[in-house]
């Protein structure tokens, strides 16, 4: 095995990966006992594994499929949502490649758990997992690793393999951006790291009750940006808990298969803008910067990192990528009547150039979509298609606007966020779970 793990061209393997440890393991000269050991400690880095992304099953032929689609490399960034066939001599070092994963996927550890006396590579070919909630592990990665690690064990062929794995980075890439809608930014030493949010909320444009113009303008152009054609960065502005958060959460959803990811960033962090588009601007995705709860006061500069990227830096934003915004504030600088005088005690005398130039920020977005807080007819309608998309009995229609009426006094007015709030109320009232 290990000589394998060193012959391979394209998808080469790491000293520190657990498939390098396994092949070293496997290979090692000397005493049993110290080779049971190594064997047995590269085991408990699969079974960490297995914890992690959930996986059942065949666990080498996981831990292979996991490198196989997670490996970027020349060929599965140039393949990476693309449909064309990829012509050329790298076709001749990729089927070199396969055929040494076809006989690394039917490995005989029978040899090695005689002369050793293991019975762990028996137990690792057909595992069994304890059940876990979902926020323990990264499910739905887990999900498509095992599923498509069936697939190539069912390969007849190293050029069958082949078109498994094409089919899947034609469909999702391959690396990162394969397996997970939405990423947060970490900053590090050497510069900004994508962290994958991993239990991404489960909610669709249709959870949102009403907002059906705006709902529409945003997958509009949503849509236009995924096709190519001429879109614009959006702010959506307007009162608390109306839904703008939501909206934007639910594009990564709906638009995930064909190519949509969130990158959420904070204000903060916007010095990293530069970092995050050089590490983007190769990759074939449609990349939407997603702020939320956008605003700045009149002491904070970070607006001018944004503004630069949206608008006017020496480098041009990428075709794929968008900015999407939430704010409370339509034009997002807090203004005070000091803003408004031409003259300052400070050394600032032209301070209304200066407000000018943060009111224009704003302006950077093509496209503002208002959420209004809902009237009173618009928050009954709220609350009652809640009711019975959560199917609460025993509350006749009087009684239930009552009851919401009350709850809305108490907690600052009505909104979409009010609504939901109430009825997760009533949901414990009676008991029923999530």
């Amino acid at each position: 095995m290990l000589h394998q793990m060193n012959e391979l061209i394209i998808y080469r393997v790491k000293e520190e990966d657990l498939l390098m440890q396994m092949a070293q393991a496997l290979a090692m000269d000397g005493e049993a006992g110290q080779q049971r050991s190594l064997i047995y400690k590269t085991v408990k880095h699969l079974l960490d594994m297995a914890t992690q992304y959930g996986w059942n099953h065949n666990l080498w032929h996981c831990a292979l499929c996991a490198h196989l689609l997670m490996d970027e490399n020349s060929y599965t960034l140039s393949k990476e949502r693309r449909k064309e066939p990829l012509n050329g001599s790298i076709q001749t070092f990729l089927l070199h490649d396969m055929e040494l994963f076809y006989s690394l996927f039917h490995y005989d550890f029978e040899p090695i758990s005689k002369r050793l006396n293991l019975n762990c590579f028996a137990i690792l070919s057909n595992y069994q997992a304890i059940a876990k909630r979902e926020e323990m592990m990264d499910e739905t990665m887990g999900k498509m690793i095992m599923d498509t690690a069936v697939k190539l064990a069912q390969a007849p062929d190293a050029k069958a393999m082949m078109a498994i794995l094409d089919a899947f980075y034609e469909t999702y890439g391959t690396g990162r951006f394969a397996f997970h809608k939405a990423f947060r930014i970490k900053e590090t030493m050497e510069g900004c790291h994508f962290v994958a949010i991993r239990n991404y909320p489960d909610i669709s444009l249709e959870h949102l009750i009403g907002y059906e113009e705006q709902k529409q303008e945003l997958m509009m152009n949503t849509e236009a940006f995924l096709q190519g054609k001429q879109a614009n960065n959006v702010l959506l502005y307007g009162e608390s808990g109306t839904g703008k958060s939501t909206s934007i959460k639910a594009l990564g959803n709906r638009y995930y298969k064909d190519g949509i990811r969130l990158i959420e960033i904070h204000k903060h962090q916007f010095h990293l803008l530069q970092d995050i588009i050089q590490q983007i601007k190769t990759r074939n995705y449609g990349f939407i910067i997603y702020m939320d709860d956008l605003s700045f006061e009149e002491d904070e500069t970070e607006y001018k990192y944004l503004k630069a990227v949206m608008e006017g830096g020496l480098e041009v934003r990428p075709n794929h990528m968008l900015i999407y915004a939430t704010s409370n504030r339509r034009h997002l600088v807090r203004e005070t009547w000091r803003d408004r005088n031409d003259f300052h005690e400070d050394q600032d005398l032209h301070i209304s150039e200066t407000m000018a130039e943060k009111l224009s920020l704003a302006a950077r977005f093509g496209i503002s979509i208002y959420y209004g807080k809902p009237n009173a007819k618009e928050y009954q309608h709220i609350v009652k298609e809640l009711a019975k998309r959560e199917k609460l009995e025993g509350y006749d229609e009087a009684t239930l606007w009552q009851l919401a009426n009350a709850w809305e006094l108490r907690h600052g007015g009505g909104s979409g966020r009010c609504a939901r709030q109430f009825i997760d109320y009533l949901r414990s009232q009676s008991g029923a779970k999530k």
